[in-house]
């Protein structure tokens, strides 16, 4: 059978499947100067999650006359860590396994948006320290206010409908996404950031949506709800980092024009001790929207089955390129 390596872990019952299947699996973290000597071309496929980055520089130090690798699987949804075009012009099949994941993400970001209209993070450190702000922490309900999408795919729509069983008024804009008679859509993303006081990222991060949600955008928000009462702006992220100008945000937040920020996923991954993170109004969580033990489980099978489609001569059903 082939030679896989697995560079960010997967979960053990995957693992074991490609072994019981006569895989030669190594299941090994290989450094950027390791992925830039080429030390790729010895396997038939490698399995990377975030942390690998399989860049143009990558992709040209394989060896020609050894020509394995033909298979670079994502275990999870994002793509934004592997250069796809020279992939494609390698010959190399780049797959995803965008239903596993979505649950687990949906779940995370309802509970940012929970987390940023009753002040739990706020909360739990206030606690910690030993005060007991119940005066200072009157929070807002989710219930009766504008949630505006920012993309409205798979883990969007999930969200939305969850929101709208709590009451939310569901909003989206996306260019590539036919008018869905449940929700509103809009024509621009101005016209979703005028209409709505929570926002909610789930776009990819490409050229056209980098530094997408800036102070121009933010400074539209309305602040009130349909009753005219203060609730305040709000936006969280559990997309692909990078989507939010950062600098922006945290602008936004010292000026009051942002009421709370909640980020799963940053400009710069591991993100520590920026200033945005000490921010009282911001709250985190370091990129574990789709850490959870069922995810990570349906993720690993799904792989298996886009490697085994692979292995048999099968375009992997998945493939992005």
């Amino acid at each position: 059978m082939g030679k896989i390596a697995i560079t960010d872990g997967m979960s053990e019952n995957a693992i074991s499947k490609l072994i019981d299947m006569g895989h030669d699996v190594t299941v090994e973290h290989f450094e950027k100067t390791d992925l830039e000597s080429g030390i790729l071309s010895e396997f038939d496929a490698v399995v990377v999650r975030s942390a690998t980055k399989i860049t143009k520089k990558v992709l040209d130090s394989l060896n020609p006359d050894l020509n394995n690798l033909k298979f670079i699987g994502r275990a999870g949804v994002g793509v934004d860590n592997i250069d796809i075009e020279n992939a494609t012009n390698l010959g190399i099949y780049v797959c995803n396994t965008p239903k596993a994941s979505t649950q687990s993400v949906v779940e995370l970001t309802l509970g940012h948006l929970l987390s940023s209209v009753r002040h739990l993070p706020k909360a739990d450190r206030h606690l910690r320290g030993g005060l007991w702000s119940k005066k200072e922490l009157k929070g807002t309900e989710l219930s009766g206010k504008k949630l505006g999408l920012v993309g409205f795919g798979r883990i969007s729509k999930g969200v939305a409908d969850i929101s709208h069983n709590l009451g939310m008024e569901v909003h989206y804009y996306d260019p590539f996404v036919k008018e869905n008679n449940q929700f509103t859509s809009h024509n621009s993303i101005e016209e979703l950031f005028d209409e709505c006081t929570h926002i909610s990222i789930h776009c990819n991060l490409t050229n056209e949506t980098k530094g997408l949600v800036n102070l121009e955008l933010i400074r539209r928000m309305p602040r009130y709800d349909r009753y005219g009462l203060e609730c305040g702006n709000h936006i969280v992220n559990c997309a692909r980092g990078g989507i939010i100008n950062e600098e922006d945000a945290l602008f936004a937040l010292n000026d009051g024009l942002l009421t709370s920020l909640g980020l799963d996923v940053f400009e710069i991954e591991p993100s520590i001790g920026q200033e945005l993170i000490q921010h009282e109004n911001f709250h985190g969580t370091p990129h574990i929207a789709a850490s959870t033990i069922e995810a990570q489980n349906r993720i690993g099978i799904e792989m298996v089955e886009l490697i085994e489609e692979f292995f048999k001569g099968v375009k992997p059903s998945t493939t992005l390129n």
